[in-house]
């Protein structure tokens, strides 16, 4: 019943605005309010500065510039090929197969992979594919890296609302990933990864949506599709930076029919960055 008001409560919020002020917050460079917002992340996530490229918190000139802060070299090793690397630190929320197009979200609670992507067509090309879904605590490493080589064919940023994605209110809220702002990814791969895409689900308190293809997507929020083709799709390689998110969120793969995951691979499992997910059919797990 907690988890349910929890969400019924975000309902009745002005997200949207409540969003856009922890914009403003996190962007702000007032020296006195930045640095307190830092010192309070810093001690109420525990958060390990030793890790950073910049360990210095005052060094920062805004929250969001400490937030979406770099990691020293070599702080996360890429697992050797072909696995593919999780693109961020987080934990996994749910993995798995696409059974008859779907995804589950929490136990009871599944939504389709053409609502996801907001395009059935593209739906079709993940028809016995495997998803996972991986969590990004507000303590975690921002930025989201490749995890296979890849040519962004098409990203598409969907409208929608700005819940929560913590553990609870994925387990109240019906179809949340489906349903929530979000930036779909589709990549083409290798022979082994034809296809594969990567969504960013957007959230409350998450104004920033940002890609090196894309540029900054939000804020501003809402409005209608926006659609980003592309002649000549940019490619990148695995490991290779390729976006950030402002504050925590989610992050979906999709792969077509032909890998599995890590067999020790599970929910609840925390996962670094650069670690291996998943291996084609017939290859060794790292």
């Amino acid at each position: 019943m907690g988890a349910k008001l929890f969400v019924a409560l975000q309902r009745l919020l002005p997200t949207l605005a409540l969003t856009g002020l922890a914009h403003r917050l996190a962007a702000s460079r007032h020296p006195r309010l930045s640095q307190w917002l830092i010192g309070k992340a810093i001690r109420s996530f525990q958060i390990d500065m030793a890790e950073a490229a910049n360990p210095d918190p005052a060094s920062y000139d805004s929250f969001n510039a400490f937030f979406t802060r770099a990691l020293k070299s070599g702080a996360r090793p890429l697992a050797p090929a072909p696995a593919l690397a999780s693109p961020v630190d987080g934990r996994v929320s749910q993995l798995g197969a696409i059974d008859d197009g779907r995804i589950i979200q929490a136990k009871g609670s599944v939504y389709s992979v053409a609502e996801l992507l907001a395009d059935p067509d593209q739906a079709q090309r993940y028809r016995n594919g495997r998803f996972a879904t991986l969590y990004l605590a507000p303590a975690d490493y921002h930025r989201i890296h490749m995890p296979l080589d890849g040519a962004l064919e098409h990203a598409l940023y969907q409208p929608g609302r700005l819940l929560a994605v913590n553990p609870p209110t994925v387990s109240a809220a019906p179809r949340l990933f489906a349903r929530n702002e979000r930036l779909v990814c589709h990549f083409r791969g290798g022979p082994q990864a034809p296809q594969w895409s990567l969504v960013m689900v957007g959230a409350l308190f998450v104004s920033g949506l940002e890609t090196r293809a894309t540029g900054v997507v939000t804020p501003k929020h809402g409005g209608a599709p926006r659609d980003f083709l592309y002649d000549t799709p940019p490619r990148y390689e695995r490991g290779e930076e390729f976006g950030r998110f402002n504050y925590g969120s989610t992050v979906i793969l999709l792969l077509p029919a032909g890998w599995h995951w890590a067999p020790t691979l599970e929910p609840g499992q925390r996962v670094r960055m650069g670690e291996a997910l998943a291996m084609p059919e017939g290859a060794k797990t790292a």
